[in-house]
């Protein structure tokens, strides 16, 4: 008994550091909750500003003019996640056709060209969005010289179809890093079952349908469920590169409304009331598909 103690005691030393990360980095910055429920105006501390109590959470919904602009962003929110859940199969079947290519290099090429973009910042992805499809870009170019278009396409400057767009260039950015773990659930797979398909004539098609897909599907709902409870987290990098005058009502999500009333308007005290409750929304979600996760498949990811 005293040497397992022992162990566990090592083995507590070796991930006390991750712990103390974690802490620093995830639970430590909750401190900052506290300026929601004051009027906070910068530079001056906290001990000499006022207490107002909930008068932040109130605010944000207290006339028609907020509540349509929060409407708005909730909505472009909403949109933004619905299509990420409603495509979120795409990374897994990606990732099956990969696996079916069979020329190795070909193979390691398609996929490290797909997993490159995830470590490409948002803002060098505007870049190359604004050379390829500005006014003055290569595809207005293109197609003005060959007499396809009379006059440039705004590609950037519209607000149509932008949920559309903004989950095409995420979709480019991540899908190949998303793949990454259902390509490592095809190769946990036991190869016995695809001999012994084989032996009773499956083709490559009702291999994939009878074996791959089947395996990898819990993995696809544990993927999906955790997706499901950052529903209202879409990221800001890159709406916030992307948004510009012609279609900042449509592209404005949560994250970056949060960021545009702390930083563009000064409303820190309003944007981590927003915040909080964007936590605690996010937590509900989580402990909601953790649930149905142990109802649907008999056990959680939590």
């Amino acid at each position: 008994m005293n040497k397992r103690k022992a162990r566990g005691y090592r083995e507590f030393l070796l991930i006390l550091p991750f712990i103390i990360l974690v802490a620093i980095f995830s639970y430590y910055p909750l401190y900052g909750w506290v300026y929601a429920f004051f009027d906070y105006k910068p530079p001056f501390p906290l001990t000499k500003e006022t207490f107002v109590g909930l008068k932040w959470f109130s605010y944000m919904v207290d006339n028609d003019i907020k509540r349509k602009q929060l409407g708005q962003v909730l909505l472009n929110t909403f949109a933004v996640s619905g299509l990420s859940m409603l495509f979120s199969w795409f990374p897994m079947i990606f990732a099956v056709f990969l696996n079916e290519i069979k020329c190795k290099p070909y193979r390691k090429f398609v996929q490290t060209a797909t997993t490159l973009p995830n470590f490409i910042s948002w803002v060098l992805v505007y870049s190359i969005a604004y050379c390829v499809f500005n006014t003055t870009g290569v595809v207005n170019t293109v197609m003005t010289d060959l007499g396809i278009i009379s006059k440039p396409i705004a590609f950037l400057n519209s607000s149509e179809h932008i949920w559309f767009k903004m989950w095409l260039w995420l979709t480019w950015k991540n899908a190949g890093w998303a793949a990454i773990m259902y390509i490592a659930a095809i190769s946990g797979i036991d190869e016995e079952l695809y001999e012994a398909a084989r032996v009773d004539g499956a083709n490559r098609i009702q291999l994939i349908f009878h074996i791959t897909l089947p395996s990898i599907l819990p993995t696809y709902f544990v993927l999906l469920f955790l997706n499901i409870a950052n529903f209202l987290s879409n990221g800001m990098e890159q709406f916030f590169v992307f948004q510009n005058p012609f279609n900042r009502q449509t592209i404005e999500v949560l994250d970056l409304y949060v960021y545009n009333l702390a930083m563009g308007s000064g409303g820190y005290s309003l944007s981590t009331a927003i915040g909080i409750l964007k936590s605690v929304v996010s937590i509900i979600l989580l402990c909601v598909t953790n649930g149905i996760s142990k109802m649907t498949r008999g056990e959680g990811f939590i």
